[in-house]
């Protein structure tokens, strides 16, 4: 069983920011993709940032610019951080992992950007 835990979720002020941790029970070098996802009340999960690999990422349009995905092997662990909020980026922020045996969720963390 896999088990990926957040961390770092809050209050901010627009135009704050803030560093979300994803810490993994397995290697991060064993998941194909790794990334985030944010859901906003009863609306669809959208992705955020995933990254591919090493190195491949993919944003959002919305946070391209402002966020930054990164991933540590060593640490089994995946962050994102995330630069001048807006009260848009509301939401509950969940850490996904993939590979070819499943498909992991964490249960999220909540980021508040008031205005």
């Amino acid at each position: 069983q896999v088990q990926l835990v957040e961390s770092g979720g809050g209050l901010v002020q627009a135009g704050g920011s803030l560093r979300l941790s994803c810490a993994a029970s397995r290697r991060i070098w064993n998941f194909n993709t790794v990334g985030w996802y944010r859901q906003v009340s009863d609306k669809q999960r959208e992705l955020v940032a995933v990254i591919t690999g090493p190195f491949v990422t993919n944003y959002a349009d919305a946070v391209k610019g402002r966020f930054t995905i990164s991933r540590d092997n060593a640490k089994n662990a995946v962050t994102l951080q995330m630069n001048s909020l807006k009260p848009e980026d509301t939401a509950v922020y969940y850490c996904n992992a993939k590979n070819d045996r499943g498909d992991y969720w964490g249960q999220g963390t909540q980021v508040t950007v008031s205005s």
